[in-house]
């Protein structure tokens, strides 16, 4: 490992989105995916795949074709340049401006990449493998303004709305397609904070909520479903009066009220957690907050 990796112990994601493998192998069970950008320290090469550890401390292994290695300098230097997120569920990037430009690269929510310089419409942008190119500066924020965000339940649930219909993928994590707990952290992404991966994972943080009324509930709250409070299989985003937006098959609005049309009664709703009152605590971390993304 020493001599494939030597000091490059860091790395970011290349891809508008990576996959992430149980095992190193392109037929392995799809764990999770990583958006371009995403900080990552490397831990282990082999055969073409590299095991990295996510920020959200997920593991999984990469394709190294969807890395840039970094060493730890090289890493220090990326958390201060000027970086802007997309901010739109899909687009592309392109290699030049105007009716010239063809695409660089597609991109999706959540992508994070250096910006070179800002013009009144487009940005032009360094990719983490150096391919350079210009996207619109309408679909971008900046980095600063995304990390300072305060969390917007309406501007999260304006993005949750704008996935519906979109396909369930096991392992899925990304605006091309999700599964349920990856729809919950990418949404809340959106508004610079980092959520635990697994939807029983984001069963354990946050403000606990009592489920006995509904009226405990606010909009934004996570739901989780399963057999227990203890074993967690689903999780969804409450939209308000029992209404919730989850993945499960695909993008689309059920209820946990009994009667109500959208109602599924063989899925048990079990728990429920507030994490805008919880921010910067265990499994729900502000990116500003994190230090693999701002300089110390």
């Amino acid at each position: 490992m020493a001599e494939t990796l030597k000091d490059r112990s860091w790395a970011l994601a290349s891809l508008s989105v990576s996959n992430l493998r149980a095992v190193p192998d392109h037929t392995s069970e799809l764990v999770s995916q990583v958006m371009m950008g995403t900080p990552l320290t490397v831990q282990e090469f082999n055969d073409k795949f590299y095991r990295v550890l996510t920020p959200e401390q997920y593991t999984g292994w990469v394709d190294a074709k969807g890395l840039q290695l970094l060493t730890e300098q090289e890493m220090e230097i990326w958390k201060q340049t000027t970086r802007f997120i997309y901010h739109t569920i899909s687009g592309y990037a392109y290699d030049a401006l105007g009716d010239r430009g063809g695409i660089l690269t597609d991109l999706v929510l959540g992508d994070l990449f250096e910006a070179e310089s800002a013009g009144k419409d487009f940005l032009k942008i360094a990719l983490p493998d150096g391919r350079r190119g210009y996207v619109p500066r309408k679909d971008c924020i900046s980095f600063e303004e995304w990390s300072s965000l305060e969390p917007d339940i309406n501007s999260l649930l304006t993005f949750a709305r704008q996935m519906m219909g979109f396909p369930y993928l096991w392992g899925g994590a990304s605006s091309k397609a999700v599964d349920c707990s990856g729809f919950t952290r990418l949404m809340y992404y959106t508004q610079g904070i980092i959520l635990a991966r697994d939807a029983s994972q984001q069963a354990r943080y946050g403000e606990e909520i009592d489920i006995t009324r509904l009226d405990n509930l606010e909009s934004g709250d996570l739901l989780f479903f399963g057999s227990s409070a203890q074993r967690i299989s689903h999780v969804g985003i409450h939209l308000g009066k029992g209404d919730f937006i989850h993945a499960s098959g695909r993008v689309h609005i059920s209820s946990i009220v009994p009667g109500d049309p959208k109602h599924d009664p063989e899925r048990n709703y079990v728990a429920a957690r507030r994490i805008v009152n919880s921010l910067d605590t265990e499994g729900i971390t502000r990116v500003r907050s994190h230090v693999w993304y701002v300089a110390d």
